[in-house]
């Protein structure tokens, strides 16, 4: 009688176990794509999704604080975006914050978005207005530094939880070292996983450069997706290059999803700098796809382009 209860009790167990275990799988990374009639040049930087059309986008340049609504389109079956369009700006009066990540909370039905400048996290109605809430971050995260502070943020909504860290290590930390900091609903800190992050590949002098985590995204079973990206400008600007590394973490290790490079020279201007990412639709296949936004500085000197593209995961 023991044992039977104890393979009962396994039994109703292992579906769990297999899920929080399951091997994700990349079916497809589509190509970048670029909407210049219907998206206006900006520096977008965290994206989330609203329903299965709409998406919120924030932009790091905003003079005004809030979010742009944007209809993406992506086909049900290959889950390559079809068409993207910036629909609308919603905000308040609120001074300029770097605004970095951004989520939704489908229950309350509003959005926390995340602030480079001043270290916070706060909580949006879908007009852009204030509410007054915010994610109390610990006092440590005050050590973030200049440019490379609250970069990321998720939301996963089976868990009631967030998740956000920082895109360099907080002054004092170990180099590559990463402090991933968890929140419940009630708005609550949880506890802090550690992520370290890989060594930077580039072994040549940049003019520019940029590495760290650009963003996180929440996974139904707990587990995160981490986005490190690795950025080069030489001084000249031909042959410059951005890596990106999408790492499945369990806060007890990570494993390689994928990685792609993206560059500017004499005959490739696929640059592309990402740093939002967030969940899409489910395709009629079953593949999950995951969207990615990158940052074009405004389009800079005509030669950047505000990319998207999907990834087609399995798994999930």
């Amino acid at each position: 009688m023991k044992n039977s209860f104890i393979i009962i009790l396994l039994l109703g167990l292992a579906p769990i176990a297999l899920h929080a275990q399951a091997t994700l799988s990349v079916q497809a990374i589509h190509r970048q794509h670029a909407f210049q009639r219907t998206v206006p040049a900006g520096n977008y930087s965290g994206i989330t999704a609203i329903d299965d059309s709409t998406y919120a986008i924030v932009d790091d340049k905003s003079a005004r604080d809030g979010f742009h609504l944007f209809r993406i389109r992506i086909d049900s079956i290959n889950g390559d975006i079809r068409h993207v369009r910036q629909l609308d700006f919603k905000g308040n009066n609120g001074p300029y914050r770097d605004a970095e990540g951004i989520v939704y909370c489908p229950e309350s039905q509003t959005l926390f978005i995340s602030g480079e400048h001043d270290k916070r996290i706060m909580e949006y109605t879908l007009d852009g207005q204030l509410t007054g809430r915010q994610l109390p971050m610990p006092a440590l995260f005050d050590q973030a530094r200049k440019n490379g502070g609250l970069e990321s943020l998720a939301f996963c909504p089976e868990r009631h939880t967030f998740y956000t860290t920082t895109e360099n290590p907080l002054t004092g930390d170990s180099a590559l070292t990463l402090r991933i900091q968890s929140f419940d609903a009630q708005l609550h800190p949880l506890h802090q996983a550690t992520y370290r992050m890989d060594a930077p590949e580039g072994k040549k002098k940049s003019r520019f450069r940029a590495h760290g985590v650009s963003e996180l995204t929440a996974l139904p079973d707990g587990r995160l997706l981490v986005l490190e990206r690795e950025l080069r400008v030489p001084k000249l600007k031909i042959g410059a290059t951005v890596t990106c590394k999408i790492y499945v973490f369990d806060e007890r290790e990570k494993t390689l999803l994928c990685r792609w490079q993206t560059r500017l020279n004499l005959t490739r201007r696929s640059f592309a700098n990402y740093e939002g990412m967030c969940l899409g639709p489910r395709l009629a296949g079953g593949g999950r796809v995951l969207i990615l936004v990158a940052d074009s500085q405004n389009q800079y000197g005509g030669l950047l382009k505000d990319r998207f593209r999907t990834i087609v995961i399995g798994g999930l």
